[in-house]
């Protein structure tokens, strides 16, 4: 790792939580009426209540941000470039799935989309890993919860036919 100030780090780590903010920004916009649509929707027993969702998410972006900004701090090292492309493009995969579920209300593109969305956060997850371990580490609960999300998206996309 190359140095860097203490005032440059502190301006990464804002960075990279402002890229991550505000991808979750642009997902909240086509969720803003959510917990009534979600309130309609014929859920599995096992769906989390819609007050779980905004705590859970906000922890789970700082969590990504941390991530991102962890392996960003390791400018010298191999395919750090690559790894940060990965991560952005899965933001931008997990903001299109709130569109898609949500404010367009597509079953079939939310399901597939979330799916797109696992195998990305998976890719980045090994990209990370290898750059910076911690980093990885980080991202495991984004991807045990988006796996109940896709899970989720499939029974709720299933039971809803004529909503989604």
């Amino acid at each position: 790792m190359s140095k860097r100030t203490a005032l440059s780090q502190v301006i990464g780590l804002a960075g990279w939580l402002g890229v991550t903010f505000a991808a979750a920004a642009i997902g909240a916009v086509a969720s803003a009426d959510a917990s009534t649509f979600y309130a309609q929707l014929v859920r599995p027993a096992w769906a989390p209540p819609a007050s779980a969702f905004g705590p859970v998410w906000s922890a789970l972006y700082l969590l990504m941000g941390v991530a991102a900004w962890l392996v960003w701090r390791e400018r010298g090292a191999p395919r750090v470039g690559v790894a940060l492309t990965l991560f952005i493009t899965q933001l931008c995969a997990n903001a299109l799935w709130s569109w898609l579920f949500f404010a367009w209300r597509h079953g079939a593109f939310a399901f597939a989309g979330v799916l797109v969305l696992l195998a990305l956060i998976a890719a980045t997850i090994a990209a990370f890993w290898r750059i910076r371990r911690t980093a990885g580490v980080l991202m495991l609960p984004y991807l045990a919860w988006v796996c109940l999300a896709s899970a989720l998206t499939w029974s709720v996309w299933q039971n809803n036919p004529k909503l989604l």
